[in-house]
């Protein structure tokens, strides 16, 4: 196994942009779920 020393370490950058991406659609989904419900009201069973 290699070492890094200091100086490499703090060259590392990224990894977090797939988590922002994914918080993103989240939330897209969450608000449309929330928009189609206040839309469209169902009861919980409808049967």
């Amino acid at each position: 196994m290699k070492e890094l020393t200091n100086e490499k370490l703090e060259k590392i950058t990224g990894g977090g942009s797939p988590y922002i991406v994914l918080g993103i659609i989240a939330a897209i989904i969450f608000i449309s779920g929330v928009i189609e419900g206040i839309v469209h009201p169902n009861a919980c069973s409808s049967s």
